[in-house]
């Protein structure tokens, strides 16, 4: 399945194309308005969910029931719709509704396809700044207001020379939290609170490693396909694949991901 034609990988890269548009369409009509009937979605914490993440990710299934359907579906708000074809497209329509809510531009929709390995194609798209990191297929992209420009990653020096990002303070567990204290500790420059967006910087070569716990499938498999192409590095925190979620460590380089790893898997196993 890695091995696609190139015009089934075209044909792919076109549907999430329309995809992405879909729901910018209606993340755009929502965006710093007053009519997003939020909701929580937990107990004991604030995990906030909108009239817009429901409608954006009934856009985005829309176009690919129509475009691609034998092609399987799993959405976070939405969940799963079974396919035949070995390929699953995985969706977070908006990624960071805490930022969505806030008004501030660092939230995403995140659209991907994984086959039985992982994430082949990705997409962070940020439709209020214009600007659309796509990455599979051996290349990575930026699209932005009609202009596309290949991307990679920038590596800093060393680890210490290097900008980690995270999007919560506390980073899951005391552990966890622990260990990525440590690690900001060694670093030149630690920011907060970019969700999807962090990654995307990542990728267009601005910043050098991001580290997050607790994530889900829908959080992080567009991402990974996208720095992946941009020629960095993602996995868990001992160093094995992360397309399912949990504990995140994406770097620009093999040498910082090293270094980074070597700090976090100090923290024990969940």
């Amino acid at each position: 399945m890695t091995d696609l034609p190139q015009s089934e990988r075209e044909a792919l890269i076109r549907a999430a194309h329309a995809a992405a548009d879909a729901a910018s369409a209606v993340t755009l009509r929502y965006f710093r308005g007053s009519d997003l009937n939020l909701q929580n979605k937990a107990d004991g914490h604030f995990d906030p969910v909108t009239r817009a993440d429901r409608e954006a990710e009934a856009a985005i299934r829309s176009v690919l029931q129509q475009v691609r359907p034998a092609d399987a579906i799993l959405g976070e708000e939405l969940g799963l719709l079974d396919g035949q074809s070995g390929l699953t497209w995985v969706l977070d329509p908006i990624d960071g509704t805490r930022g969505f809510i806030s008004g501030t531009p660092t939230w995403g929709t995140l659209i991907s396809v994984r086959n039985d390995k992982g994430p082949i194609l990705g997409v962070i798209d940020q439709p209020y700044t214009g600007e659309r990191f796509i990455g599979g297929f051996g290349a990575a992209e930026l699209h932005r207001f009609g202009e596309v420009s290949q991307i990679s990653v920038r590596p800093a020096p060393n680890l210490s020379g290097s900008i980690l990002f995270t999007t919560f303070p506390e980073v899951g567990s005391t552990e966890e939290g622990a260990a990525f204290r440590a690690l900001a500790a060694k670093v030149q420059l630690t920011r907060y609170g970019m969700d999807c967006y962090a990654y995307a910087l990542l990728a267009a070569g601005t910043v050098d490693l991001v580290v997050e716990a607790g994530l889900q499938a829908y959080d992080v498999q567009a991402p990974i396909a996208v720095i992946q192409a941009a020629g960095g590095i993602v996995t868990n925190w001992r160093g094995g694949p992360a397309h399912d979620g949990g504990r995140i460590l994406a770097a620009a380089s093999a040498e910082l991901h090293e270094a980074a790893l070597e700090v976090l898997q100090a923290a024990p196993e969940p």
